[in-house]
């Protein structure tokens, strides 16, 4: 049922979910999407098939996100989606039953905590184990956090943002925000609704905001054509939006993002601040790629910004590099506090 195992890091996003396996890497990137047929609550299509769905589907199928804000806000939905991407990026046939590692918000409770480690077991982990999100991140972006000096992570996913200063392994100071990427999305959603009397729909304002979206003004303006429906006349409409226009949309969402950091900045002992001024703040995440935000919290924080190598994987290279520094695990109930694993 399931072929030799493999320890197995998960970084279970909102948007979407990243599967690091041992000795291969990153082995699937996929959306974290699924197609259910609302009469029968069958699944019909999990990751990049159930995105091409979203917002093209009849009334009585659905295509669902079950991750909201980094959390499970439906179980059985993520527990099916689980098993999915395991047995896919298991390739089939598993002797034994793999361990997991996977990453969460650094501020969530202990009952949401269970929730996702009882999803994996059910998935098919033989032991599931968590890690907060700007740790795994820091360990992903190649920072050495178990050395006593600060290391400071900004981690913006699909749902959340997690800001930390870690130190000797540990989250020193840490906070966690419902506001990162898909905000992004929904911001420009307002915009152009409030603007241009225009309603377009998610998978459009990520294209805007990849393509033109930008935190800082670009030097020369750029412009792209939108296709929505008017609020007026209840018809199909394209027009003409400019990368100003969507800087100024995202003014709100990147507001809170900049209060977080500098919320986390304040509350950091002076020894571990000095140390951030010298090694710099370090972007990870799929929202951290929004043109010219390293630039802006360069500017609001006057402190070093980094963008990592690759931060769309770094949460899950880091849950993997993680398993790979726990090699009793198996030995122990009570997994090593470096991971702040519960």
């Amino acid at each position: 049922m399931f072929a030799l195992s493999r320890d197995i890091g998960i970084d279970l996003g909102t948007a979407s979910v990243l599967v690091y396996m041992k000795d291969e890497g990153i082995v699937l990137n996929e959306p974290s999407v699924v197609a259910i047929d609302r009469n029968t609550d069958k699944i019909l299509a999990v990751g990049d098939e159930a995105k091409r769905m979203v917002g093209r589907t009849p009334g009585d199928i659905v295509a669902v996100r079950p991750m909201s804000a980094g959390v499970i806000s439906d179980y059985d939905i993520t527990e099916k989606m689980l098993k999915y991407f395991i047995q896919k990026a298991c390739g089939g046939g598993i002797i034994m039953r793999p361990r997991i590692m996977i990453c969460i918000p650094s501020e969530v409770t202990q009952v949401q905590k269970r929730a996702v480690i009882d999803a994996a077991v059910h998935a098919g982990a033989r032991r599931a184990f968590l890690i907060e999100e700007p740790i795994a991140a820091a360990i992903g972006a190649g920072l050495d956090i178990e050395k006593p000096c600060g290391n400071m992570v900004v981690d913006i996913g699909g749902g959340t943002t997690d800001v930390a200063v870690i130190s000797l392994g540990n989250a020193v100071v840490s906070k966690s925000i419902k506001v990162a990427g898909n905000n992004f999305d929904d911001a420009i959603i307002r915009y152009i609704r409030r603007k241009y009397n225009i309603i377009i729909g998610d998978r459009t304002a990520e294209e805007v905001k990849i393509n033109i979206g930008s935190a800082y003004e670009k030097d020369k303006e750029e412009f792209m054509t939108v296709k929505g429906r008017s609020l007026i006349s209840g018809l199909p409409k394209s027009f003409d939006i400019s990368s100003k226009e969507v800087t100024e949309a995202l003014q709100e969402p990147l507001a809170d993002i900049i209060d977080i950091v500098h919320s986390v900045l304040e509350k950091t002992p002076p020894e571990l601040a000095a140390d951030i001024c010298d090694r710099g703040i370090v972007l990870t995440g799929g929202g951290s790629l929004l043109h010219g935000l390293d630039k802006l919290l360069e500017e609001k924080m006057d402190v070093p910004v980094i963008l990592a190598n690759d931060p769309i994987s770094c949460v899950a290279l880091g849950t993997g590099k993680a398993l790979d520094s726990l090699p009793l695990m198996e030995d122990h109930e009570t997994v090593v506090d470096a991971f702040k694993i519960k």
